[in-house]
């Protein structure tokens, strides 16, 4: 019988507070590139966005603990990384708005075909594709800046890291229904950004 991605997860959490301290690693290595894009679309500094991952994963190991299995582990650890970097950004007086599209995406080449990444193709690649390219990715990261905060984590939770409106209710500490919710109101004004772009050169709605 085929283990989940969950249960190992969990396992990794047991071997880990049995002592074992490659179980964390192998946690940390797992996870530690999806934490630091997590924290990419807060943080503008990279060096910050690196130390932040790892204060999360330091907080993760101290609390593990607490850890019970009723959520996946990345929901659990993604709660951590979220108030880990708020109290930082308060701390400093930054702007935890300073995200985009470029930032959320980078390096990311997982077959995730979702609403915010999976876009008709403008054209080949001629000079005027890409300026349209530039103005939709422009008008994308506008989009996403112009968010409240609690809608842009939910939209980023569900299209780009792909996790279930219950995991994200979790996650967000907020009832499942207010989840859908803030995503359904998200794709709304990002659509209504990108929309015209996409009409004019073609593509398809959104």
């Amino acid at each position: 019988m085929a283990v989940s991605a969950g249960q190992v997860d969990l396992q990794l959490v047991e071997r880990t507070l049995a002592g074992d301290a490659r179980a964390f690693e192998l946690l940390v290595l797992k996870y530690r590139r999806r934490i630091e894009r997590l924290i990419g679309r807060m943080v503008r500094d990279v060096n910050l966005v690196e130390d932040l991952a790892q204060e999360t994963f330091i907080r993760a190991y101290r609390a593990l603990h607490q850890f019970r299995g009723d959520a996946q582990f990345y929901t659990w650890l993604y709660r951590i990384a979220v108030n880990t970097t708020k109290k930082t950004l308060l701390g400093l007086k930054n702007d935890p708005l300073a995200v985009g599209m470029a930032a959320a995406t980078a390096g990311d080449s997982e077959d995730d075909e979702t609403f915010l990444t999976a876009r008709e193709p403008i054209a080949e690649d001629t000079p005027e594709s890409l300026l349209a390219a530039r103005e939709i990715a422009a008008a994308v990261q506008g989009a996403l800046e112009a968010l409240p905060d609690d809608l842009r984590q939910a939209l980023v939770l569900r299209e780009m890291d792909g996790l279930s409106y219950e995991e994200i209710a979790t996650a967000m500490n907020s009832p499942v229904g207010t989840v859908r919710s803030r995503i359904f109101r998200a794709r709304e004004a990002v659509s209504a950004r990108v929309r015209p772009l996409l009409e004019r050169q073609g593509g398809k709605r959104w």
